[in-house]
């Protein structure tokens, strides 16, 4: 098969990659530019490439590299050829490549186009700060740019600190960005950069460019934080003579403050988005639209309409804003639209991952800090209630945390109804106390709650004139809140025992805060 990216595109269609180091957890950034890339590939019918740069021995962590195929793989997004299902160009991480790195290496010094540097970081400390004092760019002065093969090769014989400089050509490099368009750099500006730490340790600007091209890359799609990175890859590939791939970079993802997205603008990994309840439709919804805009006003998009529709040339220049306002608003909608068996087997998740319940037998589960049973009837109608009033699963323990825990704090005030007393309330308690004795536990359910207490009401002059007097005291006393799902869904679902005992607990604040 040809190497040179065109013949690859025109015969099999684009080959595209993702290339994360594995140095930290997979972030928002990673997933945007995974999506696009996967979008990309299916769109033209080509195939999308996973490859794990870890040559950063020592920030590199296996642990990383699972969290970065499981969330890509949570969020829907799947590869032709990767480090766990292999392929015809692998292996694909970096770390197992290093002879093949080696021979490229070896290939630019013996051609003279690399050389080795033995400067120590205290020169080129020096060095820096002298160019910065005349008021000079920082750059390498190039003092081991010529030194005599037999002082270098005594040098390593010696075992001197090294590092492997590429010689940066000078003149100037334009190149077209399928995004931004015609780019031009000034190769007298940038460094005769170190391209490796030795034969064995290869870095980044270096290994990428033998890596696309021997896995026949057609496209690389990344992030604009890479652009500076440009120019210098494609003089490596042409001192290898290398067809490079085409290039397109993506728009950089901002806070609402349109400062560079960071952990100060809240969750970035992807684990805690999947964490906090928010679903993988959503997430993959919200950040294609990071940046990408579709030909109508059409924003609910499924992953087969995202590849149907998608193109570079819609995707924008300018930042993108991170807008977790618009997140909350498609993952709600995701919600209600889920089936409910496959809602509810996400909820039961959700609420063992935080410890909130345990199973104790197929269907019944124990609420771990209040003790009480309960059965997937009851998660149902917990479902029932709060789904229209929550944005992810996170919200529901904001929402209804009063459930599952069996003291609840809040001041007197709050069981206060308009211009209610004390003494109002307290008797307001006493009735509902009353009436809730004489329900049968059997009964205790939300409509035979509402029927009861309204004929109570009803023959009641002080109560039928004004609900709120009865019922605000019902919903304060077993919420602790000023805003929840209505008192009866709420008092089935704590049961009797514990609507009495929260009761009781209102009236002795009640007590309490009428003391002179």
């Amino acid at each position: 098969m040809s190497k040179d990216p065109k013949v690859v595109q025109a015969l099999f269609g684009p080959r595209v990659r993702m290339a994360p180091s594995p140095t930290g957890f997979a972030h928002i950034g990673t997933a945007r530019t995974t999506l696009f890339n996967f979008l990309f590939a299916h769109r033209y019918g080509g195939k999308f490439i996973l490859r794990i740069e870890d040559t950063d021995l020592e920030r590199s962590k296996k642990k990383y590299e699972q969290d970065i195929l499981k969330s890509l793989k949570w969020l829907g997004i799947y590869w032709d050829e990767g480090p766990d299902i292999d392929g015809p160009f692998g292996p694909y991480r970096q770390s197992e490549r290093i002879n093949i790195y080696k021979k490229y290496l070896k290939q630019l010094l013996k051609e003279n186009k690399a050389y080795y540097c033995f400067c120590l970081p205290e020169e080129l400390e020096i060095q820096k700060q002298e160019m910065l004092s005349r008021g000079v760019i920082p750059k390498y002065s190039g003092k081991c740019a010529h030194l005599n093969p037999e002082i270098i090769k005594a040098n390593l014989k010696a075992k001197k600190p090294a590092v492997i400089r590429f010689r940066m050509p000078s003149g100037k490099i334009k190149f077209h960005d399928l995004i931004r368009g015609n780019l031009e750099f000034d190769l007298n500006l940038i460094d005769d950069i170190i391209i490796a730490k030795s034969l064995e340790e290869p870095l980044y600007n270096f290994a990428v460019v033998i890596d696309d091209y021997l896995m026949k890359i057609t496209h690389v799609i990344r992030g604009d934080e890479h652009i500076s990175n440009t120019p210098k890859q494609l003089m490596i590939a042409k001192a290898l003579n290398i067809e490079p791939p085409q290039y397109a970079h993506l728009p950089m993802i901002l806070g609402m403050d349109k400062s560079k997205l960071s952990k100060r603008h809240g969750a970035t990994a992807i684990y805690q988005y999947k964490e906090q309840g928010y679903l993988p439709e959503a997430l993959v919804n919200f950040i294609a639209l990071l940046g990408w805009h579709p030909s109508g006003n059409q924003e609910i998009f499924t992953m087969e309409e995202l590849i149907k529709q998608f193109s570079l040339e819609r995707v924008q220049k300018a930042g993108a804003i991170f807008n977790i306002e618009k997140l909350d608003w498609l993952n709600s909608y995701y919600l209600r639209q889920y089936p409910p068996e496959k809602l509810m087997n996400l909820l039961i998740d959700y609420l063992k991952q935080e410890g909130i319940i345990e199973e104790v037998k197929n269907g019944h589960y124990r609420i771990l800090k209040t003790g009480q049973i309960i059965d997937q009837q009851w998660l149902d109608r917990l479902l029932t209630i709060a789904i229209t009033r929550i944005n992810k699963f996170a919200d529901l323990l904001i929402l209804c945390d009063f459930l599952f825990q069996d003291d609840i704090e809040y001041p007197a005030e709050l069981l206060i109804w308009k211009n209610a007393s004390f003494k109002d309330v307290s008797l307001a308690i006493d009735k509902l106390l009353n009436i809730f004795l004489n329900i049968d536990k059997d009964y205790f359910r939300a409509d035979q709650l509402q029927m009861t207490i309204f004929q109570k009401i009803d023959k009641d002059l002080t109560y039928k004139s004004d609900r709120g007097l009865l019922l605000w005291p019902l919903r304060a006393a077993l919420t602790g809140k000023k805003v929840s799902p209505g008192p009866f869904e709420v008092a089935e679902l704590l049961g009797k025992e514990r609507c009495l005992k929260r009761l009781k607990k209102a009236q002795e604040i009640l007590v309490q805060a009428d003391k002179p």
